[in-house]
Order: structure tokens, then sequence, then C-alpha cells
């Protein structure tokens, strides 16, 4: 296992929350609504990340690059030209999922210390529930599968509703996708990562939390180095400025509650690399140690893209 994967945390105190300030909805959309436009923008590659029911940061950011890329005027909101040109290539939005007996059957780590050293003593950092496991499998909030499903109990044989996006396996590694040579570009001015082909074609796009004050990206042009699939988080807390100094070195198991998710890419920059998160709801708004962080299931789609010598460009 690298020991790269070690070399990036999410910021100190930083869980899932669901009770995070969101902005409002508007109250009327002219075409679509904003699940429709989540969702559409997922299935064609173009991340918003977490699948909310406000119009988020994230939300904007997929437009706009959406917009961009199909000549579209980019305004980064949800308006009828740009929904026109989505529904081409769409279905319904929501479809009916049965949740199965692999759903709901564990194991699961109900209870995830906040200390980095306490969880290196936890045999997995898997989800700690049926819901988490599906919000991610759907690329949802947890907040919206509630509303989608009032009185639900997501439970094995319960039939609910859920995005109809491509659905996330977190045990299972992502295929190669012959996507060809592409580049990877990182901005941190947009929070964004996007993937493109030589002559200038997005084929994937997702918002990310890339550095801090105290850990900068390192801004260049690199390559990746190593791809590593649920990878072991080796903690060395010499390594970060605000670490707790109680805090000694610890191995932390495998899981999507892993502090860099289900994977890591690895680039020729010691210590940095690219990986998914514990806490997709705070993606694109909140920094990071240094490293490039996505929704684990945004994490898994660019580590099927990429290999060995695919071109960086942090900007």
């Amino acid at each position: 296992m690298p020991s790269a994967a070690g070399q990036s945390q999410p910021a100190r105190g930083e869980k899932r929350s669901t009770t995070a300030k969101r902005p409002s909805a508007p109250a009327r959309l002219p075409c679509g609504t904003l699940l429709d436009f989540f969702v559409r923008l997922d299935r064609q590659g173009f991340s918003p990340g977490e699948i909310d029911q406000h119009l988020t940061a994230n939300l904007r950011r997929a437009l706009g690059a959406f917009q961009a890329a199909n000549d579209l005027p980019v305004t980064g909101r949800p308006g009828c030209e740009t929904w026109k040109r989505l529904q081409d290539a769409s279905t319904a939005a929501v479809v009916d999922y049965e949740i199965t007996a692999d759903d709901v059957k564990g194991p699961f780590a109900k209870e995830i210390p906040q200390r980095l050293e306490d969880q290196g003593a936890l045999p997995a950092l898997e989800y700690r529930s049926p819901l988490e496991r599906l919000s991610e499998k759907f690329h949802a909030a947890p907040a919206l599968l509630r509303q989608m499903n009032p009185g639900a109990g997501f439970n094995a044989g319960d039939r609910i509703k859920v995005p109809a996006v491509t659905p996330f396996d977190a045990s299972a590694k992502p295929a190669p996708e012959a996507a060809g040579d592409i580049t990877i570009t990182v901005s941190t001015e947009k929070s964004s990562l996007r993937a493109a082909t030589g002559d200038g074609k997005v084929v994937f796009f997702a918002p990310v939390s890339s550095g801090s004050e105290h850990d900068p990206l390192p801004i260049g042009e690199w390559t990746v180095t190593e791809i590593a699939w649920r990878p072991i988080f080796h903690y060395n807390p010499d390594l970060f400025w605000d670490a707790d100094p109680r805090d000694t070195s610890t191995a932390i198991k495998p899981g999507p509650n892993n502090p860099v998710g289900v994977v890591w890419i690895g680039i020729n920059v010691e210590h940095y690399g690219l990986h998914g998160s514990p806490d997709p709801s705070r993606v694109g708004e909140t920094e990071s140690h240094g490293c490039i962080r996505l929704t684990n299931w945004d994490a898994a789609r660019l580590a099927s893209l990429v290999k060995r010598g695919t071109r960086l460009v942090f900007q």
C-alpha cells in the first residue's frame, strides 16, 4: 500500500453533516427541476457532487462547465437552453429501487471516532448505516433520500425512489475506461477538476477541494504514478501542522469512511495525490491538506480514466 496515501487528511473535525447551511432553491424553475439538472448533469459526466435539494455551488460549477462544453451562454444557472440540451440524452431523473439484502447487511462502523489515532483501532472504515450506503450509491445527500421517501425504514425489500444515476459500489474496483490520452486539470480558483482529450473535449468534470494556506496545492505539471483501490491510510502526525500533539502514527484500515475514501491516485510529488472523501457534502466547500479531494463516486470514476503517466496540470 503506498506510503503517500497517509499524507492527506480532511480538516480536523470534519465529519458528515446534515445541518450545514445551504443556499435556498429557486421557488420554481422555468424549465425542469433542480433534481432534473443534478441527475442529468451527473449522467453526462459533469458531476454536481452530492445531489441535494438546493442550488449548490457545485451544481453551478457543473452547469457552467456543461454550458461551456456545449457552446451555450455560460451562466452557471439552470436555464431553458441548458435544459433542452440536457434532455437530448436523458430519461426520467427518478427511478424506483428495491433495497437488497447486500445494501443492509453491513458490516457497518456505527461509531467513527473523530481522532485519527483512535480510528486506527477500527477493523475497517465502512459505512455507518444502510442509509449512508444508499446515499453514496445514488450520489445523494441522506436528507434528500429521506425527503424523497417519507416514512421509509430503508430495510431490505423496501421500494424507494432514488436519483437515476449510475450506482456507485464502494466495494467494486472500477474497470478502466477507454478514454485515450487525457489531461487532468485542477483549478484551485474554480474548485474543480476536468479530464479532457487532446482536442479539448471534456470527458469528465467534478468539484474538488484542494490546498490551503498551510498546505498549498503544488502548482505546475505532474504525472500519475500509482492508483491504489481501498488504500490503507498511514497517518503520521508529524506531517500535519494541526495534528493533535498526543497523536502517534497509526494505520487506518480501508473503507469509504477512510480519510482518503475508496481510492488514492498518487502523483510525482511526495505526499500529494487525488483521492476520495468520507464527507461528500464538504467537497468543493472546504480546504484540504494540500491534496485534491473528490466524492468517493467521482474519485472512482477518475481512477477509471487515468493510468500511470497521465498528465496533470494544477493551476
